[in-house]
């Protein structure tokens, strides 16, 4: 394993980092060269000066997208040929991997276990998945009186704006970008600025797949660069995945501008419910652990709130306290690591911030601390919480950090409940060994997705992936994404 890190490090100090935004096919330098620094939450290094892209270079990357698809020059080919491309794209990100996995871990912080096992090969599968549906998705025959002929297609969108965050860029940039570019679709996609590297690397090997230059570009920037595209009247779509507030922010601007349809993947307060007749406590425990501390708990999906019947909370949380300690933050260049570092600094004032609420309201059983201080990077300890007031606000907001909230109920009734009390609806889990009380429980669970004696498991791209309530609309993955990206259009042709 030292090897191994010593092998990550060597790499990285080499590693040669684009910066400049990608638009019309080709690196570019913004209207008035301005740049920003990316810096690695691993220890403070910087890794490049990036393209720092404001309303003038959203413009241009927007008169590209709409140029290209106004040609005809992507959505006019054939499907094969379509398809042929994102292939060919999905198995140049394969041959890359192991630099988009560096690229990944330098500007996130995840260990490098995870983007070269899930990130990277997610990204890639994502594309490859979308791509095969191109020739094999197809329109309907309405049932109308013999005189006539119904169809029914679906007819790409146009011009596709597509806001990502940090916590997983590369893999849900391409959640976004591959459904529409697979219906003919152009995108302009603007990357979290905290987290730029792995989408202006990916565009170059979109192109290199032989992509139309403009079907692609990729425009990194602050907020401002997010809002000229949300608002600009040329884009037509805008796929949206962040937080619930700049969700309602990007709703706004799109009601402002020219209506265009807005996808919103937005935060969420997850419960994982452990009913007693739990069929294995030491895999639920397991679970439980991972599916906040993973990721340090930056995922919108993350099950923050941890709701166990009363019966077997002492030693059901005994055995949550003993994993957690392997989640210890390490080193996210040594691959035995599996829990690396916050996005930044203010990630880890925020977490602090609501460890301190915590403190006032609730019991402290572990962690809460900042660690590794000595690296310059932004560490915090796994935290859990014993929460007997439910409206605390380590209970009730979403943390985005490794922050665990142990809730005890006395009855299923009490755990749906409480699982339901919150403003997001975004995931789930429940543990029994009925099967009926089970289903029964994820009927009644307003949650987009629920997971029945596990978490965060199976194939992502065969189910649609999005929330209730204010955890957003929309769906990405499977199938279903494509209707975000194409218009409906009926035909009737009569015959005599």
């Amino acid at each position: 394993m030292t090897e191994a890190a010593q092998n990550w490090a060597a790499q990285a100090a080499t590693l040669a980092i684009e910066g400049r935004a990608w638009i019309d096919g080709a690196y570019c330098a913004t209207h008035d060269s301005r740049t920003y620094t990316c810096a690695s939450p691993i220890d403070g290094r910087t890794l490049a000066d990036v393209a720092h892209c404001r309303s003038a270079d959203v413009e241009r990357a927007v008169r590209a997208a709409r140029s290209a698809f106004d040609r005809g020059i992507w959505r006019n080919q054939a499907p094969r040929a379509r398809k042929a491309v994102l292939l060919r794209w999905a198995e140049l990100v394969r041959e890359h991997a192991d630099e988009l996995a560096l690229l990944e871990t330098l500007d996130t912080g995840k260990p490098i276990a995870d983007t070269t096992s899930v990130d990277i090969p997610s990204a890639a599968y994502c594309i490859g998945w979308f791509a095969e549906a191109i020739d094999k998705v197809g329109g309907e025959v309405a049932p109308v009186s013999s005189e006539f002929l119904g169809l029914v297609t679906r007819e790409p969108v146009g011009v596709v704006g597509a806001v990502v965050p940090w916590n997983f860029p590369a893999m849900i940039a391409m959640w976004k970008c591959a459904p529409a570019l697979a219906c003919g679709n152009s995108v302009v996609l603007k990357p979290s600025e905290k987290s730029p590297l792995t989408a202006l690397k990916l565009a170059a090997l979109a192109g290199q797949a032989g992509l139309p230059a403009g079907v692609l570009n990729v425009v990194p920037g602050f907020g401002d660069a997010g809002e000229a595209l949300a608002r600009h009247g040329d884009v037509d779509c805008l796929a949206f995945t962040g937080s619930t507030a700049v969700g309602r922010k990007i709703a706004h601007y799109a009601a402002d501008s020219n209506l265009k349809r807005v996808w919103l993947e937005l935060g969420g307060k997850s419960p994982q419910i452990v009913l007693p007749d739990c069929p294995d406590l030491e895999r639920a425990a397991r679970s439980v652990a991972h599916a906040v501390f993973y990721n340090t708990g930056q995922m919108c999906t993350a099950g923050s709130r941890l709701l166990v019947h009363r019966d077997i909370k002492a030693s059901f949380l005994e055995r949550v306290l003993a994993i957690a300690a392997e989640y210890a933050p390490g080193d996210p260049l040594s691959p035995d690591t599996r829990m690396g570092s916050l996005i930044d600094a203010a990630q880890v004032d925020r977490v602090l911030g609501y460890v301190e609420q915590g403190r006032a309201t609730a019991r402290l059983l572990r962690g809460g601390q900042r660690v590794r201080s000595d690296t310059g990077g932004q560490y915090v300890e796994p935290t859990v919480f014993d929460c007997a007031d439910t409206g605390s606000p380590i209970v009730r907001e979403e943390i985005f950090g490794p922050v665990l909230a142990v809730t005890a109920f006395d009855t299923l009734d009490d755990a749906v409940a409480l699982a339901n009390d919150t403003p997001y609806g975004l995931a789930a889990s429940v543990w029994s060994a009925n099967l009926t009380t089970a289903h029964e429980t994820a009927r009644r669970l307003r949650a987009g997705t629920v997971w029945v004696n596990g978490y965060e498991e199976t194939d992502d791209m065969n189910f649609p992936f999005g929330g209730f309530k204010e955890s957003g609309n929309g769906r990405d993955n499977s199938l279903h994404a494509l209707e975000k990206y194409t218009e409906l259009k009926s035909t009737i042709v009569r015959l005599r």
